[in-house]
C-alpha cells in the first residue's frame, strides 16, 4: 500500500537514526548482551543527535516536537538491527517519565531533569511494580509519609527497567487512604538519595542488554517538592498516562514483528533445502502470506491510533486494543519466523533468535493479555448497562 503516514520531516530524521544505530548500536550488540546492560555511551550519542527528548518542549532541552511519529521511525529502526533493550530503555524515559514530566511536572521539576534526559546525560526508571504486587497497583505496600518539607519513603520494587542505571526513579507509593482505599502518589527519587539501594541485576529469559533490578527505600528522604502531579491522584495520573505507554510497547511490537518479516523473507530466499530455495515451498509462501497481511492490516490499525495520539484523541480502549493484539502478534509472527530458520533460528548467531526471547515478556509488561481484555470488556459492559 502507498505510504502516507510519514511526511518529508520524518524522512529526514529516518536518516539521523538510521546512520546513529549503524555507527553506535549495531557494532554493540553483543557486548551490550554479554554485559547485560547498555553503556552511557549510547545514550549521549542519541541526545547530541536529538534522538532522545524528540517530544520534550524546546525551552527544556528537547525537539519540541509533540508528533508522536518521530518516535516511532526509532523505534523502527532499533527494531531492524534487534536492539529491543535499547528501545525498551529509550521507552521508559521517553513515553513514560518524559511523559510524566511534561504533563504533570512542575517548573522546577522539568528543568532539573527534562535537559539531562534529553541529552542523554539522565536515565530515568519508574517504579511501580513490587515483589507482591504488579497489576494489582491497589497491593502496593510502598509508602511515603510526610514529615514537615519532605516525604520519608520505605519499600521495595522489583522488575525495574534501567534500575541498575538509572539516575532518578519516579516512584509510585502509598501515601494515605479514602474510605478504606489507598492512595497514591508518584514521587522522584534521585538513586543517590540516602537509604535507596539497588539490588541484584535479574537474569531474564529476553532483554539482556537491558538492566532490569530490584531496588528498595529505607528512610528515604526527599524534598515535598518531588511529588509529581497531585497527593493521593495517583492512581488518575496513570491511567491518563498509561494509553501512551500501551501505544509505545504497541508500536515496538508491530516494529519487531516487521523486522522479522524481513530477516525472514531475506533467509528464505537465500536458503535451499532439497535444492530448492525454501521460499519456493508452498508451505513458506503461505505463512509468510499469512504473517505480512496480519502486520500490515495491524499497522494500518496503529497508524490511526498514532493520529489519534497525536489529536488528543487516544483513550484506554484503545490502547489496550493496540497493546494485547500486537505484542500477541508478535510473538506469533517471531515464532513462526523462527521456525522458518530451522536449527539456525535457535542460534544466537540470528537475530531471530534474540527477538524470539525479547518478544515473550510484551504480553506481560505494560499490562498484560488478560488486564486489556477485561479492561475492553469493562468498555463494552458499560455501553449497555442492565
Amino acid at each position: 500500500m502507498p505510504q502516507r503516514f510519514y511526511d518529508d520531516d520524518h524522512n529526514a530524521f529516518r536518516q539521523v537514526v538510521e546512520s546513529f544505530v549503524a555507527r553506535d548500536v549495531t557494532p554493540n550488540l553483543e557486548q551490550w548482551e554479554d554485559d547485560r546492560e547498555t553503556g552511557r555511551e549510547v545514550w549521549k550519542s542519541a541526545g547530541a543527535l536529538g534522538i532522545l527528548g524528540v517530544r520534550t518542549p524546546e525551552e527544556y532541552g528537547g525537539g519540541g516536537a509533540r508528533d508522536y511519529r518521530f518516535r516511532c521511525v526509532v523505534q523502527e529502526e532499533l527494531a531492524r538491527v534487534g536492539a529491543a533493550s535499547l528501545a525498551s530503555g529509550f521507552s521508559i524515559n521517553e513515553d513514560i517519565v518524559g511523559s510524566y514530566l511534561n504533563e504533570l511536572g512542575t517548573e522546577k521539576q522539568k528543568r532539573d531533569w527534562l535537559p539531562g534526559m534529553a541529552q542523554g546525560d539522565v536515565v530515568a526508571s519508574i517504579a511501580m511494580s513490587e515483589p507482591a504486587a504488579g497489576s494489582d497497583l491497589r497491593g502496593m505496600k510502598t509508602t511515603a509519609v510526610r514529615s514537615g518539607d519532605e516525604w520519608i519513603i520505605n519499600g521495595a520494587k522489583t522488575f525495574i527497567t534501567s534500575g541498575y542505571s538509572s539516575d532518578v526513579v519516579l516512584t509510585a507509593a502509598r501515601t494515605g487512604a479514602k474510605n478504606g482505599r489507598p492512595q497514591l502518589s508518584l514521587i522522584l527519587v534521585p538513586t543517590t538519595s540516602a537509604g535507596f539501594e539497588r539490588g541484584r541485576k535479574l537474569r531474564k529469559l529476553g532483554l539482556h542488554a537491558q538492566d532490569t533490578a530490584e531496588i528498595s527505600f529505607t528512610d528515604v528522604r526527599v524534598p515535598a517538592e518531588n511529588l509529581v502531579g497531585d497527593e493521593g491522584r495517583g492512581f488518575h495520573h496513570l491511567t491518563a498516562q498509561l494509553p501512551l505507554e500501551r501505544l509505545s510497547i504497541a508500536w515496538r511490537a508491530l516494529a519487531a514483528a516487521e523486522a522479522a518479516l524481513d530477516w525472514t523473507v531475506r533467509y528464505t530466499s537465500e536458503r535451499k533445502a532439497f535444492g530448492t530455495r525454501i521460499i519456493d515451498f508452498q508451505n513458506t509462501r503461505f505463512k509468510l502470506a499469512e504473517m505480512t497481511t496480519e502486520v500490515e492490516i495491524t499497522r494500518a490499525f496503529l497508524e490511526q491510533g498514532i493520529l489519534a495520539l497525536n489529536a488528543g484523541e487516544f483513550d484506554a480502549t484503545l490502547g489496550a486494543k493496540a497493546k494485547w493484539w500486537t505484542t500477541e502478534l508478535q510473538n506469533r509472527v517471531i515464532n513462526g519466523c523462527l521456525q522458518m530458520h530451522g536449527g539456525y533460528g535457535y542460534m544466537d548467531e540470528y537475530p531471530i533468535s534474540r527477538a524470539y526471547a525479547d518478544a515473550r515478556v510484551q504480553t506481560i509488561v505494560g499490562g498484560t493479555t488478560e488486564i486489556m481484555k477485561e479492561i475492553i470488556g469493562r468498555d463494552l459492559a458499560a455501553r449497555h448497562p442492565g
